[in-house]
């Protein structure tokens, strides 16, 4: 237990490290911009007088290091800056639309775990036979298959043929049955590469967990294969899947924000997007910290999950 306790204060102690190192990434890469934020508040035809006093308010005429220190100072505080004519806060934009990429991510990654889970724990059971060599050829279709490719297939068969689901329009309340309407189809777009990805990893990691000796020791003492299966091989065998899914997460998150250019959501992707056809500089530096911190705290998360399955990284 005291092992499990420091490992775990390790994570949680490198987790302020990590942050500063992103804030400054993202706000140096952000400080190279041919946009200069006073034009893209005040739009291309702004006077210079009036430029300069935008520059001077918002300390835009200040070094580079006084200003990445403003910007902490303000993301402290809860601000991530302004941005429009309106001066509009890049924390209420962010606020709004996190959610709904939160919303999509994960609910790909439910659709994805699962389907994964049953293919890859039916391949490996039934291996090389004919299930197994039918999964297989599945899975590698699902991998092969990009995710901005399918939205549009989707769109194209269940919302302008078919007709059943909504391709665009405002988003319902959560969890709500137009919110499945409209969230099922760019989260099956979402899902469907990872579960190929996963279904391979854990039919490779449920094979050979059960070629191991203690599998055969328990079926040949008497133990129905079923039982040893469900109460200690899945177990092992997830190690792997979930260090596995814990590296595709943010894979995930990046491609929910293109999903949500195309199915019209106002997530993340719409205001990266707001943000670089409008010349707003800071609405693009914001969204892109946020999402980028939100990776590195579900990988946190998922490292501390991986320790908690593992009982053996728990005595390194």
């Amino acid at each position: 237990m005291n092992n499990l306790i420091r490992l775990i204060g390790r994570r949680l102690i490198a987790l302020p490290i990590m942050v500063l190192g992103v804030t400054f990434l993202v706000f140096f890469v952000m400080s190279f911009s041919p946009i200069d934020p006073a034009y893209g508040a005040l739009g291309e035809g702004a006077t210079q007088e009036a430029v300069q006093m935008y520059r001077e308010k918002h300390g835009l005429d200040q070094p580079w290091i006084v200003q990445y220190g403003d910007f902490l100072g303000g993301m402290f505080q809860g601000s991530l800056g302004e941005y429009g004519v309106n001066s509009a806060s890049v924390a209420d934009r962010v606020m709004k639309a996190f959610p709904v990429t939160m919303q999509l991510t994960f609910l790909g990654l439910i659709i994805g775990v699962i389907v994964a889970f049953i293919l890859g724990v039916v391949a490996a059971v039934y291996r090389d036979k004919w299930p197994d060599q039918v999964i297989r050829i599945l899975s590698i279709a699902c991998i092969a298959t990009p995710s901005f490719w399918l939205a549009v297939l989707l769109i194209l068969v269940f919302s302008f043929n078919l007709k059943i689901f909504p391709a665009s329009g405002a988003l319902p309340a959560f969890l709500t049955g137009g919110w499945w309407m409209r969230m099922i189809l760019p989260a099956i777009a979402l899902a469907v590469p990872l579960a190929g990805q996963l279904t391979r990893v854990i039919r490779t990691s449920m094979a050979e967990e059960l070629d191991r000796d203690y599998v055969r020791t328990a079926v040949g003492a008497g133990v129905p294969r079923g039982e040893v299966i469900v109460k200690n091989v899945l177990r092992n065998a997830m190690i792997t899947p979930v260090t596995v899914l814990g590296l595709r997460i943010g894979y995930l998150m990046g491609g929910a924000v293109v999903i949500e250019v195309i199915f019209n959501l106002p997530g993340m992707g719409m205001a990266i997007l707001d943000g670089v056809t409008s010349n707003y500089p800071t609405l693009v530096q914001g969204v892109t910290l946020v999402v980028a911190l939100a990776f590195i705290v579900i990988n946190i998360v998922v490292d501390m999950l991986y320790i908690l399955i593992n009982p053996r990284i728990r005595s390194v």
